[in-house]
């Protein structure tokens, strides 16, 4: 199963595997979010380490259960050959309605068929009012014409 784009990634293609990436997570579905990593996946997330889809689908249940609105925003910083270097943002609030801003760092590697097989994330979470919340798009995908983080100077 090919998950285009294909490594080697080159400006466009490596911009474009980071949005699909996004769309994916701001769906909140754990099942479609997983199809994006190979079947054996390792992951290291702060400090959770998973191993493959059925992992990835309980980790990211219980993630979204926790993390309400979640709403995210990624970005490359870099790439070479099949791996890439994004940066991310997401909102969200826990169940006592406090919000927050998750500021974070992924390294990606992908096989050849372009599937994820090592993501390797560092989160920071900010305590954020309500007021200071800059992702108000509709629970989703974010719309083409919302700022990036480099927009919303993050």
């Amino acid at each position: 199963m090919n998950r285009p784009p294909l490594p080697p990634f080159t400006p466009e293609t490596a911009a474009q595997k980071a949005r699909l990436a996004e769309d994916a997570w701001n769906s909140r579905d754990p099942r479609i979010v997983a199809l994006a990593y190979t079947p054996d996946s390792q992951w290291r997330n702060r400090t959770d380490f998973i191993e493959g889809r059925p992992r990835i689908i309980a980790f990211l249940t219980r993630k979204w259960s926790r993390e309400q609105e979640y709403r995210l925003i990624k970005e490359v910083w870099g790439f070479r050959e099949n791996r890439m270097a994004v940066r991310f943002a997401y909102e969200w609030h826990d169940a006592g309605g406090q919000w927050f801003r998750s500021y974070g760092n992924e390294l990606w590697e992908f096989d050849e068929a372009g599937l994820m097989r090592r993501r390797i994330a560092s989160i920071n979470d900010l305590a954020i009012a309500p007021g200071d919340r800059l992702f108000h798009w509709p629970q989703g995908r974010r719309p083409d014409d919302h700022p990036g983080l480099s927009d919303l100077g993050l």
